[in-house]
C-alpha cells in the first residue's frame, strides 16, 4: 500500500472540507439548511470587476501564460488601494506579490523560510491553515495564547521571558479571526517591536480590515517595509470575490523575490480576466465599502440574536465577517453544533476548530441574508422550546 507522505501525518483534512460535505448530503435528502458557518460572502463583486472580466475573456490575447508577478497594472492598483486606505507605501514592482488568494501565500511563505525544525508562533485561537501550513513545511508549531479577558492580544512581555531561539515566523491576524478583536497602533507597533527584537518574521494575516471597521489598519503602517515584517491581503472579503481567488503579499523586496520562487514553481500565474477585473475591484472608492458595511451591519443585530438566543455572552466591539459568542459553562459546543445541524437544519462553527482556547465558543457568519438569518432564529427558538419540553 502507497501511504501519504509523513508531511501530512498531523495534518487533517480542512473542518470545512469535509462538514460542507455532510452539510450537502442533508440538503440532497431534502433538508433546506442554513449555512452559518463559513465565510464566503453572498452578494455580489463590484459591477466593473464582472465587466472586465468579461471583457478580457473576449480577446484572443487574454488567455495565455501571464507574468509569475501579475501585471504591473495589477501590481500597481494593490499599491495604490494600500496608499489610499491604509497610508502606506509599496513600491509595486519589488514589494508587492499578487497571489491566487492569501490562503496561497500562507503555504508559500511557510515552504519559503521554514527549515525542518524551524519553530513557528501560531495563535490559539487562530486561522487552521497557520499550523497546517507549517507542519508541510516541516516546521514546529509553537502555540501563543490569546484570551478573552486580554482582548484578545498576544502577552508578548510572558513570550519575551520563553527561549525563542529557534523560532523563525510568527502569524497574526487582526482584525482577528474567529474573534472579531482589533489591534490598535499600538499594539501592532508593540507586535513589529518584538518581532525585530527576537529576529522573527511577522506575518499579518488581513483580509477583514473593511468589514464593520471604521478604520483599516496595516501592519505595515508602523514602521513602513520592514525587512521584520510581511502582510498578507485579500479581495475575497473586501470586494466579494472569494471564489474568484485574488489576494496580495506585501513586504521587503528580498521577501517578495523569496516568496516567488515558492510560487513561481508551482502555479503558472493568474487568468489575465481576473487580474484586470482585480485592478477595477481594486479603484473602488469608500461607498462601496459603506454600502457594504451597511448590508452587515443589518444581519449582525440578527446575529446578535441568534447568539441571545442560545444564551451566549458576545462583545458587540468585534469587526469582521464573524460574530463570536461565548456559550455557558454546561455547554457541549460540538454536541450543540450538531443538534443545530440535524434539529433545527443551522451550521454554525464550533469554537474549538480554532484551538483549545476556542473551546467554550462558536461562530456565525454574516454571510448570510436577513431572510435566512430570521430564518435560523427561528428554527433555533423552536428547537430550544423543543429542547425544554423533552427536558
Amino acid at each position: 500500500m502507497i501511504n501519504i507522505a509523513n508531511r501530512y501525518g498531523n495534518v487533517q483534512e480542512y473542518y470545512f472540507s469535509h462538514k460542507l460535505r455532510e452539510v450537502a448530503q442533508l440538503n440532497a435528502a431534502g433538508r433546506s439548511i442554513i449555512n452559518l458557518g463559513i465565510g464566503s460572502p453572498d452578494m455580489a463583486p463590484p459591477q466593473e470587476a464582472v465587466e472586465a472580466l468579461c471583457a478580457a475573456a473576449q480577446q484572443d490575447s487574454g488567455h495565455g501564460y501571464q507574468n509569475y508577478k501579475g501585471t504591473p497594472a495589477l501590481r500597481q492598483a494593490f499599491s495604490d488601494w494600500y496608499a489610499n486606505f491604509y497610508a502606506v507605501t509599496l513600491d509595486p514592482e519589488t514589494e508587492v506579490l499578487p497571489l491566487m488568494g492569501s490562503k496561497e501565500g500562507i503555504t508559500y511563505i511557510s515552504n519559503a523560510y521554514l527549515n525542518e525544525g524551524d519553530e513557528v508562533l501560531v495563535p490559539n485561537p487562530g486561522y487552521p491553515a497557520y499550523a497546517a501550513a507549517t507542519r508541510v513545511a516541516g516546521g514546529v508549531v509553537r502555540h501563543y495564547d490569546l484570551r478573552e479577558e486580554s482582548g484578545w492580544l498576544p502577552d508578548l512581555e510572558d513570550l519575551h521571558r520563553q527561549d525563542l531561539r529557534k523560532v523563525k515566523l510568527m502569524w497574526v491576524n487582526y482584525p482577528h479571526m474567529p474573534t472579531g478583536a482589533k489591534a490598535s497602533k499600538a499594539a501592532l507597533s508593540q507586535l513589529v517591536d518584538f518581532a525585530e527584537r527576537n529576529d522573527i518574521l511577522l506575518c499579518h494575516d488581513n483580509p477583514y480590515s473593511f468589514i464593520l471597521n471604521d478604520k483599516p489598519e496595516s501592519i505595515l503602517s508602523v514602521k513602513g517595509v520592514s525587512e521584520h515584517v510581511l502582510e498578507l491581503n485579500s479581495l475575497s472579503k473586501s470586494h466579494n470575490m472569494a471564489g474568484w481567488r485574488v489576494g496580495m503579499l506585501a513586504g521587503h523586496s528580498k521577501h517578495i523575490s523569496n516568496v516567488l520562487i515558492a510560487k513561481s514553481n508551482v502555479d503558472s500565474g493568474m487568468f489575465l480576466g481576473i487580474q484586470q477585473a482585480a485592478i477595477e475591484a481594486l479603484k473602488q472608492p469608500q461607498e462601496w465599502y459603506d454600502k457594504l458595511n451597511a448590508r452587515y451591519a443589518e444581519r449582525r443585530t440578527f446575529a446578535w440574536q441568534l447568539l441571545d438566543a442560545l444564551d451566549c455572552t458576545y462583545s458587540t466591539e468585534q469587526v469582521g465577517l464573524f460574530v463570536w459568542g461565548r456559550t455557558r459553562g454546561d455547554v457541549a459546543v460540538g454536541q450543540l453544533v450538531d443538534e443545530l445541524l440535524y434539529e433545527a437544519g443551522v451550521f454554525i462553527t464550533p469554537g474549538f476548530i480554532f484551538g483549545s482556547n476556542g473551546d467554550r465558543y462558536i461562530r456565525v457568519s454574516l454571510c448570510a441574508d436577513t431572510d435566512q438569518l430570521q430564518t435560523a432564529l427561528e428554527r433555533i427558538k423552536a428547537f430550544k422550546k423543543t429542547k425544554i419540553k423533552l427536558t
